[in-house]
């Protein structure tokens, strides 16, 4: 099982601000992230993108897991807010040589960073990070526990393609049991009036998550009912050794896999990525009309730099 680390999660640890989980987020303050990304949105569409605002901040990324999608909007969000970036990864820095995660952001705070977007395998490290830094801290994604900037970026992009979030229904089907990505949408979702069902195998369904409000379900023909189908892969770099959480790759696929037959006719389709194309989802729903994947990409920007503008830029709204 993955450590934890047992720093509580707080939105204000010592007088500063932090975006630790989704479950720190009310839905006024929610709605209000979404608006300030609309805004950055109609920014992004000009021919001059770079704002001003964050001029002379600095942005420190700390990434000890890989990253494609994270990593690369938190860096484009910085710059087009004028901030000075840092990116640091595990491969190649000092962690490779031992170095505890305590003694790397002792060493990154002594250059007086704005924020400090982590990622990192273990739970609570983001939380942990808010003891050893002086900047606004940013989870980035911590274990199978939190990813509340991808949550958000998900609501964004639901809310573009149906117009309101409140009486959604959201079929989020695959590995919820490892899935940082459902439990911060779960929060998110329930707070903001949408309606959600867990489809899955029971091995990878957490037991009693029925007590949060959500439906379950085993069996894929559920997700006819939904409006949005968000789609999940396989986790398996969070299982345990030797677990068989599933018979096999294929025979998941042939029971739970998103295709184009199982989606029907006025359905989205969600996925935070990487895609496992042919295991979680085919390439004919990956590529559809229905799918609003890439969609998720471009909300990425945006919405990170919402929280960016948030945490540095409006302190007394946001407080």
């Amino acid at each position: 099982m993955t450590a934890v680390l047992t720093e509580p999660a707080a939105v204000r640890v010592a007088g500063t601000r932090h975006l630790l989980s989704s479950e720190d987020l009310d839905r006024p303050t929610i709605e209000r992230l979404l608006e300030l990304a609309a805004s950055f949105e109609a920014v992004a569409e000009r021919e001059v993108k770079k704002l001003p605002t964050l001029r002379g901040r600095t942005v420190l990324s700390v990434f000890f897991e890989a990253s494609t999608r994270t990593a690369s909007s938190f860096e484009l969000a910085a710059k087009r807010l004028s901030a000075d970036t840092i990116s640091l990864k595990a491969s190649g820095s000092s962690v490779e040589k031992g170095e505890t995660l305590k003694d790397t952001l002792l060493t990154l705070d002594a250059y007086a960073p704005d924020v400090v977007v982590i990622r990192h395998a273990q739970v609570g490290a983001a939380a942990l990070a808010t003891r050893y830094t002086r900047a606004a801290v940013v989870n980035a994604g911590d274990g199978a526990h939190q990813h509340p900037t991808q949550s958000l970026l998900d609501l964004y992009t639901m809310r573009a393609a149906l117009g309101r979030v409140e009486g959604v229904h959201v079929a989020i089907v695959g590995d919820v049991l490892h899935s940082r990505v459902a439990r911060s949408n779960l929060a998110l979702l329930l707070a903001c009036g949408a309606h959600v069902t867990l489809v899955g195998p029971p091995s990878l369904i957490p037991r009693g998550i029925e007590a949060t409000g959500v439906s379950v379900s085993h069996e894929i023909g559920d997700i006819a009912a939904a409006d949005v189908v968000y789609v999940l892969r396989m986790q398996r770099e969070r299982m345990l050794p030797g677990e068989a959480y599933v018979p096999s790759l294929r025979e998941y696929t042939l029971r739970y896999g998103v295709t184009s037959e199982r989606v029907r006719a006025g359905q989205f389709v969600m996925h935070a990525g990487p895609m496992n194309r042919g295991v979680e989802i085919s390439d004919e729903v990956a590529d559809s009309a229905a799918s609003l994947i890439t969609r998720q990409v471009r909300a990425g920007l945006v919405v990170r730099m919402a929280v960016l503008y948030d945490l540095l830029a409006e302190p007394e709204a946001a407080a």
